[in-house]
């Protein structure tokens, strides 16, 4: 019923608006809001003010007010006139609050009438320029009412659809205008001089607007200064006049990796510190040792469906104590590719040790030989990563609580595994481990797995996992671990009833906490974010301007991949930073958990289009029906597309099946360049492939758009031709 109001009230106002709009030109009066007829009147005009000066200046500014609001031309000669009548002091007094009222006016009503509609269409592509205008929006505002070749009526109405309170835009536009009212009022002093209103605006004048424009990129920088100045001043003695490195990357993981690489290629002189080893997580317990033991695990469960592959019957003997001897095998065979002698040739100079930053621009590291060794740096990368996340149940600490950090340890199956958490660490490691032989509980305290992702696709790995023998417990939230002897209990809660669960080992994977605490972002005063990690600015700069921070460390994502994108902006900008910054990209960051079958996604979800109110439609491709998977015995998963109504741009992409990870590539390259369904539907996929699911895809959501009236119509000219 609101809506219908809200509805039915903007309605009123848009005729409204535009029956005064159609009534003044219908009344005739744009004729009296020319030049001419301003001039040639001009002595009547005087000789009214001279007899009713109060009512004048009223009238003048009631009419102006309603101009502006209105989005009525006329408002230049109105400031001339103005300058002819009060002259330059009262005229630039009456004109200025009287433009800066209607503008406001004009602003109110493009977003009362305008900007839902405009939020829904466009909301989702709208994001950067709003979060711009709610940190920047006065600077260009301001810079906008600067310049008079950019129409103020159009301003007043586009900046009506963005976040920009009221009262910033009256303000900042009554002191933006104020020059441009300035010069058109003082000319109105001179009409009697003057041949047309274009004689204001000569190419001189115009050249000085033009130049006044640059005043809010000098304000801002000059602001920019000042904040900085202000950061830095408890520490300006400590300022060396000389520094010894260009750059000094804290950690050694993907994004502290990438950074280093960066500044040795540009010949900077740069400094790498690790405290621990080499790779950081991904290489010693992430994403290498958990692919390591997924891919035994999965021949495993191959071995177990040879029936399915047509071969009578398999024998498969193994250890775990060998399965965990070739996971550390594959680290040892991966780890040359980031070691200190591979990055010490580079150019990248290696440090071992424990650093901390004791001023912004000098960083001290006590090294495993417990010598101290202080650097002094022009910038700084913090690509600290992040550990496991325990949280604090009571009696977790009493039942020797294993994360993805100290699971590699093992070289016991473990007999009855509980795994808590469903996201995607928890996901993988959870069949893994069921596969390999360990009867396993998963417990999730959310409604289903892989929350992040579309419900059906959860629902597809739960299905798979119950299948495979898991005890899938969503919905079950752990209140209290208890042991008795060897009896390892948990107590979860679930529909308000108490659970007990009983299991062997315990496996935490409810997520990562960035490392923020330990080298000396307390001591400087580097605040951190809601989320627990470095708070940084769209150039990954931190609150000093010189120090910046990426990956795990600074989010929004944990994924290696995305760590070593940020690196470069953090690198890049950090070393060349003085001449030219760029923002980091998150535009098109794609995703996979590698459960089997694997998930992954790019862009938007369909939760989270309906969740933002972005309008989409939904294209799906059963992968059952694929004919290499079909082969392949891994006829299973989807292929889901969320595409603009009526058109082929991808919002974004997920795949549930086999090597799904891989098949994501095409739909990020689409999204990332600009190729729409049409595109991948015309492009050449080889038979019999995985890939192919996508080229069906894009058939599938080509022939849901098909254009029926024509195809009518060549049945019937076919139908013709045959006689």
């Amino acid at each position: 019923m609101e809506r219908r109001l809200l509805k039915e009230s903007r309605i009123v106002v848009l005729a409204l608006l535009a029956a005064l709009a159609a009534a003044f030109f219908a009344l005739g009066g744009h004729r009296y809001l020319s030049f001419a007829a301003v001039k040639a009147g001009q002595a009547a005009i005087l000789q009214f003010y001279a007899a009713r000066p109060w009512e004048t200046a009223a009238g003048f500014f009631l009419v102006y007010v309603a101009l502006t609001g209105l989005s009525l031309p006329g408002a230049a000669v109105m400031t001339i006139a103005g300058g002819a009548i009060f002259g330059l002091l009262w005229g630039t007094m009456i004109v200025s609050f009287a433009s800066s009222i209607g503008a406001t006016l004009a602003f109110l009503a493009s977003r009362f009438v305008l900007r839902d509609w405009v939020q829904t269409k466009f909301g989702h592509h709208l994001r950067a320029i709003h979060a711009g205008i709610e940190r920047e929006g006065g600077f260009y505002l301001f810079t906008l009412r600067l310049i008079p070749l950019v129409p103020f009526f159009a301003i007043n109405l586009a900046m009506g659809l963005t976040p920009i309170c009221a009262w910033r835009f009256y303000w900042v536009s009554q002191l933006g205008m104020l020059a441009g009212t300035i010069v058109y009022v003082n000319a109105g002093t001179q009409l009697g001089a003057l041949d047309s209103a274009a004689g204001i605006l000569s190419p001189g004048l115009i050249g000085a607007f033009a130049l006044l424009g640059f005043f809010p990129l000098i304000a801002k920088k000059t602001v920019e200064a000042a904040k900085s100045r202000r950061v830095y001043a408890p520490w300006a003695a400590r300022r060396p006049e000389r520094f010894d490195r260009n750059l000094v990357v804290i950690g050694a993981g993907s994004a502290g990796l990438v950074a280093a690489y960066i500044a040795a290629a540009a010949k900077a002189r740069v400094t790498l510190v690790e405290k621990h080893r080499m790779g950081g997580d991904c290489l010693n317990t992430g994403c290498v040792p958990s692919k390591a033991l997924l891919r035994s695990a999965k021949f495993l469960a191959l071995a177990k469906k040879s029936k399915d592959l047509g071969i009578r019957s398999t024998q498969v003997e193994f250890d775990f104590a060998d399965v965990m001897a070739r996971v550390r095998r594959i680290v040892k065979t991966i780890e040359p590719h980031d070691s200190v002698e591979r990055y010490s040739g580079l150019g990248v100079e290696c440090i071992h040790g424990e650093a901390r930053l004791v001023s912004p621009w000098e960083v001290e590291i006590r090294t495993e030989q417990q010598r101290n060794i202080r650097l002094t740096t022009r910038s700084i990368v913090i690509a600290a990563g992040a550990r496991p996340f325990v949280p604090p149940i009571p009696g977790i600490e009493d039942v020797d609580c294993l994360t993805s950090d100290t699971l590699w340890g093992l070289r016991e199956l473990p007999a009855r595994l509980l795994v808590l958490g469903g996201g995607p660490v928890g996901c993988e490691l959870a069949q893994a481990f069921a596969r390999l032989g360990s009867k396993v509980t998963q417990v999730e305290m959310l409604p289903r797995l892989l929350p992040r992702e579309d419900p059906e696709v959860s629902e597809l790995i739960r299905a798979k996992f119950v299948e495979e023998g898991i005890a899938v417990l969503t919905g079950h939230k752990a209140k209290q671990f208890l042991r008795d002897g060897e009896r390892k209990i948990l107590i979860c809660e679930h529909q308000s009833r108490d659970i007990a669960v009983e299991f062997d080992a315990l496996l935490c994977a409810v997520g990562r906490v960035a490392r923020t605490a330990g080298y000396g972002l307390e001591e400087l005063g580097i605040p951190i974010s809601a989320a627990r990690t470095v708070r940084t600015n769209e150039f990954l700069q931190t609150s000093f301007p010189n120090i910046y921070a990426c990956g795990d460390v600074a989010g929004p994502f944990q994924f290696t991949h995305a760590a070593s994108h940020q690196a470069w902006y953090a690198a890049v900008n950090a070393l060349f930073g003085g001449v030219k910054k760029f923002r980091a990209d998150y535009s098109v960051i794609p995703w996979a958990t590698f459960t089997d079958p694997e998930v992954a996604r790019v862009g938007l979800s369909e939760s989270e289009a309906k969740e933002r109110g972005i309008p989409h439609e939904v294209t799906v491709y059963g992968i059952e029906e694929l004919d290499r998977a079909i082969a392949d015995g891994t006829a299973q998963g989807m292929v889901k597309v969320l595409t603009v109504p009526g058109k082929d741009r991808i919002l974004g992409a997920a795949i549930v099946g086999e090597h799904a990870g891989d098949l994501i590539a095409e739909y990020v390259a689409a999204m990332r360049h600009g190729l729409g369904m049409n595109k991948i539907l015309g492009t050449i996929h080889i038979y019999p492939t995985l890939a192919e699911a996508n080229k069906y895809a894009a058939g599938a959501w080509k022939k849901a758009h098909a254009p029926q009236r024509l195809l009518r119509a060549v049945e019937k000219f076919h139908a013709w031709r045959r006689g």
